[in-house]
């Protein structure tokens, strides 16, 4: 191989590592942070992503909208275009670490929007994500794309498959069934 290309390789390695750190950082302090404030700009995420997400079992329809509504996935995709925007003036000295974010952005929002799109997909490929959404304690598995920080900073608490997703399961269940018996027919 070229010797060329390992700093692209290494930079770009390293423009996905800290994507996710910022990813982590982000969902944690900014969205969840910040975000529950209704006041603050971020409120979208905890007030709308996070209630329609609880709501339709990890389908948002926020998402089956065109990318540039003013909504959560929206307002999320605003703040993408931004991250990509503020890593361009460092394009000319690390090119393979912008390349790096560049991808891992784009990879962000197309991971994140097929798993409210498909859920089934989620609990397949992103258990963790679906493990921030559905779990009790929402106040964790920060990362999205990969558990990397997670693992890392010890916040990834699995859900999908547990004891305890059973429980909620069998809790939402009965709670389906007395409504159903209690609607009158007819």
């Amino acid at each position: 191989m070229d010797e060329r290309l390992w700093p692209w390789l290494i930079g770009f390695g390293v423009g996905v590592i800290y994507s996710n750190g910022v990813e982590w950082f982000i969902h944690r302090f900014v969205l969840h942070g910040l975000g529950r404030r209704r006041e603050s700009f971020w409120s979208f995420h905890w007030h709308e992503h996070h209630q329609l997400a609880r709501r339709h079992a990890m389908h948002d329809p926020h998402y089956e909208t065109p990318p540039w509504s003013w909504n959560g996935q929206g307002k999320e995709m605003f703040a993408l275009l931004l991250a990509v925007v503020v890593h361009v003036p460092l394009l000319p000295w690390v090119p393979g670490f912008v390349l790096g974010v560049w991808y891992s952005t784009v990879n962000y929002y197309i991971k994140h929007r097929h798993a409210h799109l498909d859920p089934e997909w989620a609990r397949r490929k992103l258990p963790w994500h679906v493990d921030h959404h559905m779990a009790r304690n929402q106040d964790a598995n920060w990362c999205v794309t990969r558990p990397w920080f997670d693992w890392i900073l010890g916040t990834r608490v699995p859900y999908v498959g547990t004891e305890e997703e059973a429980e909620d399961v069998a809790r939402a269940r009965k709670r389906a069934e007395r409504y159903v018996a209690e609607v009158p027919v007819g």
